[in-house]
């Protein structure tokens, strides 16, 4: 027989041509994921100019290159939320988080949007786990403070923020925001204690004074919360809730004409405050059963309380006292929970 070669057929995973194309997609990839950063890069510049719409479809061109590009994904998101569709945003930082979990950023970011959804739960857990991302990071755990004391979880928005102040002591800010929990928590003296240290970072705070004050009527000390007052209305003259809590202070003292010129004061600064308009029908209703014989304080104080539930309804102890005179019936006592 005369020997001939034997030529078998070509096989491309034999002759290296499987390498060669996935060495062809890999660099495929490569330039995709090169464009997609370009895109990224002009979408920050647009973003920083605060042109939002060329920023989006940057970032969006950048996530449709490479899909699995986390720092792309993330950025959208934040971009959809300055834009305000809150919902795409979460979406796109979920994507991020989803591709990249220990992006803090982007994990932080996904808080902020569920909080601004008023998804309150879903916050929570995106701003735990962005504290153990970064437990040195203030922002995130006042941020997760606050969820925790809008969702009624009092304990813990008062260990959070404890926490926070650990990192920033001198933070005015967050101590008046524990000072809010301690007293949602009915805990008066360690209140007036976080007031006062957020004081003693910036004494210039009417809204501050204006709660103190508050604690110290709830504890009955008439003077003192006057003098508070006053020092916060020596800082800001216009501050409406100043001037409802120095009526309801001014009536509780039994300066009935006094209180009557504070709360018309607050009611000329803010049309809205609910709480000045149920005061001041206390003090003209309190003058009503001094002078029977004045009906018009009567019907004026009937009128300021429903102004006061068309613009907060959810006043059960006023309610009850617009019905009991609305029917004429026995004077029940007048208070309300200031």
């Amino acid at each position: 027989m005369t020997g001939r070669l034997r030529r078998d057929p070509i096989v491309p995973w034999r002759s290296g041509g499987a390498l060669l194309l996935i060495l062809l997609a890999c660099g495929g990839c490569a330039l995709m994921h090169a464009q997609a950063r370009l895109h990224l890069a002009a979408g920050e510049k647009d973003f920083s100019a605060r042109n939002i719409d060329a920023a989006l479809a940057e970032f969006r061109e950048a996530v449709k290159l490479d899909p699995d590009f986390a720092e792309a994904h993330s950025r959208l998101g934040v971009a959809l939320k300055e834009k305000g569709d809150l919902t795409a945003a979460a979406e796109a930082l979920k994507t991020a988080v989803r591709l990249d979990p220990g992006d803090f950023s982007a994990t932080f970011e996904l808080g902020e949007v569920y909080r601004l959804l008023n998804n309150l739960a879903a916050a929570i857990r995106a701003y735990l786990v962005a504290c153990e991302l970064d437990p040195a990071n203030f922002e995130a755990r006042t941020s997760l403070a606050g969820c925790y004391y809008r969702n009624g979880e009092l304990d813990s928005a008062a260990a959070t923020y404890e926490a926070a102040l650990k990192l920033n002591p001198k933070n005015a800010l967050v101590w008046s925001n524990l000072g809010a929990v301690y007293h949602a928590q009915t805990k008066p003296y360690e209140a007036l204690r976080a007031y006062k240290e957020s004081l003693e970072c910036d004494a210039r705070q009417p809204a501050v004074l204006v709660n103190m004050a508050t604690v110290y009527l709830q504890q009955e000390r008439w003077q003192t919360a006057h003098r508070t007052l006053l020092v916060a209305l020596d800082l800001d003259p216009n501050f409406s809730p100043a001037h409802e809590r120095l009526g309801y202070c001014l009536w509780r003292q039994q300066l009935y004409a006094a209180a009557a010129d504070a709360y018309q004061r607050a009611l000329e600064l803010d049309r809205k405050n609910a709480a000045a308009y149920a005061g001041y029908g206390v003090v003209r209703m309190t003058q009503f059963l001094n002078e029977p014989e004045q009906i018009s304080l009567r019907d004026e104080a009937v009128e300021a309380w429903h102004t006061s539930l068309e613009l907060n309804p959810g006043q059960p102890k006023l309610r009850a006292l617009v019905e009991k005179y609305r029917l004429h019936a026995d004077p029940p006592v007048l208070d309300l929970d200031h």
